[in-house]
């Protein structure tokens, strides 16, 4: 199935309204992207060119400025996230939970949701296998906490043609690849629909430091004005906004405060909720039925 094929074009303008509960009126999600990346496979990202070009093998440097985001970024953002009262959700490669079981306990004791994120941090279109990638994903985690993953993210937000449809049937029940909407919308498979929870390119610590090499201050200024603007949005229908970060990016010395920070404006909101990929899950299927209940065809929606 080709992506349009999976969902029709639907505008935010005219849908029916979104509420949240106890008079809130938007939801904001952090994300934090924690992943294994072999010492003998090409690095999937480096920061750091080797002097005469090529595929180096080991890479040392690159192997290593990544390692020093679970050995040291993730707890500086862990105590983060714990001034703020925030609780995560953990995407995190399958092998990544076997690597690195302190960071998973540290996150399930703070009752963070874990969520697949592909076995190792590698392209889905170039894994041997996607359903044992994903079923060994899901046993990875299980076994950890105890819990099957509701919510998967494709390493790198990759898919192949039948990704939804294989996540379906492994049990998987919403998605966060597809960054194409405000609220979460429903993904047609050759089973039953799967959501999609809306994720973030913008608001993305890889995109905005990696790729468009902003200054670490961009976080904190685009997540403000990208909260404000949905917020202002939010008066209408409930919104969603989430927030991405690697241990190895906005888990640097030089970074950390300006994501922190960012939680600081949000929170002096008290008409938003922070909250996990599946508590937003379980609140549209239900704010999406009661929704249709009072916005039936031809009926005129108030806003």
């Amino acid at each position: 199935m080709r992506p349009s094929e999976r969902l029709e074009y639907d505008p935010i303008e005219g849908r029916p309204t979104l509420t949240l509960p106890r008079g809130k009126r938007m939801v904001v999600w952090v994300i934090v992207n924690v992943e294994t990346w072999s010492d003998t496979d090409p690095m999937p990202r480096t920061v750091l060119t080797p002097p005469a070009g090529g595929i180096p093998a080991p890479d040392v440097p690159n192997w290593a400025w990544h390692e020093y985001g679970n050995r040291v970024g993730f707890w500086r953002m862990l105590r983060a996230l714990d001034r703020q009262g925030v609780r995560a959700a953990l995407a995190i490669n399958g092998q990544a939970v076997e690597h690195y079981p302190q960071i998973a306990k540290a996150a399930h004791d703070r009752g963070w949701e874990f969520i697949g994120h592909g076995f190792t941090q590698k392209n889905m279109q170039k894994v041997e296998d996607e359903r044992a990638d994903i079923q060994a994903t899901t046993r990875a985690i299980e076994s950890a906490i105890g819990v099957r993953p509701r919510g998967w993210l494709g390493p790198g937000l990759t898919e192949t043609w039948e990704t939804p449809d294989i996540l379906v049937e492994e049990g998987y029940e919403y998605v966060c690849d597809w960054v194409l909407d405000d609220q979460p919308v429903e993904l047609a498979t050759r089973t039953s629909p799967i959501v999609n929870v809306p994720y973030t390119q913008e608001c993305n610590d890889v995109a905005m430091m990696l790729i468009q090499h902003h200054p670490a201050r961009e976080y904190f200024q685009r997540a403000v004005d990208q909260f404000d603007q949905l917020y202002r949005d939010s008066a209408e229908s409930a919104r969603v906004m989430a927030l991405v970060i690697h241990p190895y990016i906005m888990g640097a010395p030089h970074r950390l405060r300006y994501f922190e920070e960012a939680l600081q404006h949000i929170r002096t909101h008290e008409d938003v909720e922070f909250w996990t990929g599946e508590q937003i899950l379980d609140w549209y299927r239900q704010a999406r039925s009661a929704a249709s209940t009072f916005a039936r065809p031809g009926s005129l929606v108030t806003r």
